[in-house]
């Protein structure tokens, strides 16, 4: 007997494009959208098979477009022959060499920049360095860098000589590490003595070490060493190798190793709830084609655009809007070190005016954190160069974005809400900006061309208005190929029977009455409270709209009574509470709050205040850390990625 999950949310304002807008856009009203999404339902083979051909070069054309004969392991464009780096380097050379790729501003504010002629020439340098210590076409190249032009160049070099990369965020721990490179069986490690974060030396390659010395790593022949930090490093001769030697004396020309569509471009590792981290492997030829494509649709990408892409190259967003899809449509992208609270909160604004930044994507959690550190702080500076914002890594409460439209954006910058993963690889939900009426909280249309439902626990579609589970009923280009070594996961991950055919997301969502998407959290964090299933997202959002509240965290505990109850972690815009009556009497003013909006169902048990939630340093929240401490149970997860590990204790404290 299946239930879908209820909507408690419901959310009334419009944002239509503005005339002008809609007038320069890529795609340009929604009758362009509906064009677009009427054409791939019409010949769905023929719509990506065109847009392949338009918008790659391909060394030798491709004849067949999607393979479904071995479903779920599909294949797209398989007998075409390409090379990634060439489409994101060489293919520019002749029309905008000097065109500006890369703006690096580094954690002390040095700018830095690189045209696509000398970007084009550091990635064949290195790749010939590649090359020069026996690393070749499949072999596994794992890359932890910081922030930098050196992990860009890194990546497309591996990509030039068809190694297949796997970047590890700078923040993951030694034994994180040591799992990706005995997953992968990796040859060699690229990485740096350390990084800086807020004026503060971070060191990497101690990290580097230590995980080589857990044991199963004899499949590294090569450390490759980026000299960044300055700071002091063991060296093993046997295998330690600084960049800089590395490319000494190499050419700065390097034929492109032109690889079948379906050579691996790259194995990105994910954390799964339980288990071993799940190496997501991604394709050459479709991947490609997601990136461009968002690019020129979600992004309304222009020629004369100053982009800019907050996330790190250690996640998927830092992948498909850093590393490749700038690049591969010649755009000039920022590419920054720090971090955005140093010296000061006003950093990104500070940075926005300083290069003229047109189009900005980061993340809600990120949003919501300057607001509550300097709302006001983005007055003092110009950003009237902005004509785009971008959300990314997981749903923007309304109120949030309702700051960024206004405040950032000065209610002129239409606001790119997207829904997408590791595995799809691009833009799976979002709304076209010159297209797509915006609602706050919602991303709105599936990309024309990706067919996407919402499903009960059986794989029957559900009612408009009703939550279920998202799914993406064809297969699309950009997504996962396989689980890196491990296809029977992949399958029962991704594909299970009862979803008949179709790819589970893994997030719960609901479609309102205007076909809206609105994404409900992941399936794992809907709460059942007395027999109704519940999604944390809308819970969250509704607390994040009080005046007094910047930011809040949903999970849930046992209980025998009924079955869960909600625990709330609250970031509050002033000073957290320091005695208990205070505390209480606020909690009290929230659970009404929530009891208001939503109703008595809803209302948190338990209330928690911390002077921040506990984030990784991309910005994620550890919900794992938070149901631990919601159960009162002892934390033995994983803490080194943690941004502020101190805040744990505060928010053991209950109200109830």
């Amino acid at each position: 007997m299946s239930s879908s999950i209820e909507s408690v949310m419901h959310e009334t304002r419009v944002f239509p494009p503005s005339q002008s807008f809609i007038q320069q856009a890529n795609v340009s009203g929604l009758e362009g959208y509906n064009a677009l999404a009427d054409a791939a339902r019409q010949d769905y083979d023929g719509y990506w098979s065109t847009l392949a051909r338009e918008n790659i070069d391909w060394r030798k054309p491709f004849t067949k477009g999607l393979n479904e004969s071995n479903a779920p392991f599909y294949k797209w464009f398989e007998d075409g022959v390409l090379n990634v780096s060439y489409n994101c380097l060489d293919r520019h050379l002749a029309t905008q060499a000097e065109k500006t790729a890369i703006i690096f501003e580094a954690d002390d504010g040095k700018v830095t920049k690189v045209n696509y002629r000398e970007l084009h020439a550091r990635v064949c340098q290195f790749a010939n360095g590649l090359k020069a210590r026996n690393i070749k076409k499949g072999d596994r190249v794992l890359i932890y860098l910081p922030m930098s032009i050196e992990a860009v160049v890194a990546m497309q070099a591996c990509a030039r000589i068809g190694a297949i990369h796997s970047v590890v965020f700078g923040g993951f721990s030694a034994q994180s590490l040591n799992e990706r490179i005995v997953d992968a069986q990796a040859c060699a490690v690229i990485t740096s003595d350390g990084q800086m974060r807020g004026g503060k030396i971070m060191p990497l390659k101690h990290a580097v070490d230590e995980a080589l010395a857990m044991g199963g790593c004899d499949c590294i022949h090569d450390v490759i060493v980026y000299k960044r930090a300055g700071n002091e490093v063991q060296w093993n001769a046997n295998h330690d190798v600084w960049w800089h030697d590395v490319i000494a004396g190499q050419a700065t020309t390097c034929e492109p190793e032109w690889v079948d569509a379906e050579h691996p471009l790259f194995i990105l590792y994910t954390s799964g709830s339980t288990g071993k981290p799940k190496g997501v492997q991604h394709s050459s030829g479709g991947y490609l084609l997601g990136c461009i494509m968002s690019m020129k649709w979600v992004f309304d990408y222009k020629t004369s655009d100053i982009f800019w892409c907050t996330a790190d190259v250690g996640w998927i967003t830092g992948h498909s809007y850093v590393a490749y899809g700038p690049l591969a449509i010649g755009a000039t992208e920022v590419v920054f070190e720090g971090i955005p609270t140093s010296p000061d909160a006003g950093r990104f604004w500070k940075m926005i005016e300083a290069h003229k930044v047109t189009t900005f994507y980061t993340a809600p959690t990120a949003i919501r954190s300057l607001i509550k550190l300097g709302g006001d702080l983005p007055k003092q500076y110009d950003l009237s160069s902005l004509r785009l914002l971008g959300t990314v890594g997981e749903p923007i409460n309304p109120e949030a974005w309702m700051w960024y439209y206004t405040v950032i954006g000065q209610s002129r910058c239409p606001i790119v809400d997207t829904w997408w993963q590791t595995e799809t690889g691009c833009h799976m939900i979002a709304p076209l900006p010159g297209a797509v009426p915006t609602k706050p909280g919602s991303c709105t249309l599936p990309l024309p061309g990706i067919m996407v439902s919402v499903v009960n626990e059986e794989g029957d579609k559900v009612d408009d208005q009703h939550g279920g589970f998202l799914v993406i009923t064809r297969p699309f280009p950009s997504q996962i190929r396989t689980i890196w070594g491990d296809p029977d996961r992949y399958k029962k991950s991704y594909f299970p029977e009862e979803m008949k055919g179709a790819y589970l997301a893994g997030d719960s969502a609901q479609r309102d009455e205007d076909g809206y998407f609105w994404i409900m959290g992941r399936i794992d964090d809907v709460l059942k409270v007395s027999g109704h299933r519940l999604g944390t997202m809308e819970i969250e959002s509704t607390l994040a709209a009080h005046p007094l509240v910047a930011e809040a965290a949903i999970v849930g505990r046992p209980h025998d009574i009924k079955g869960e109850a909600i625990v709330a972690f609250v970031v509050l815009k002033g000073a957290r509470p320091q005695d208990t009556a205070a505390a209480k009497q606020l909690a009290e003013t929230l659970r009404a709050w929530i009891g208001e909006k939503i109703g008595p169902i809803a209302k948190p048990d338990d209330i928690r205040f911390g002077e921040n939630l506990p984030k990784t340093r991309s910005g994620k929240i550890m919900r794992r850390l938070l149901r631990s401490i919601a159960k009162g149970d002892e934390i033995t997860q994983d803490t080194s990625t943690l941004e502020n590990p101190a805040i744990l204790d505060q928010l053991k404290e209950v109200i109830r």
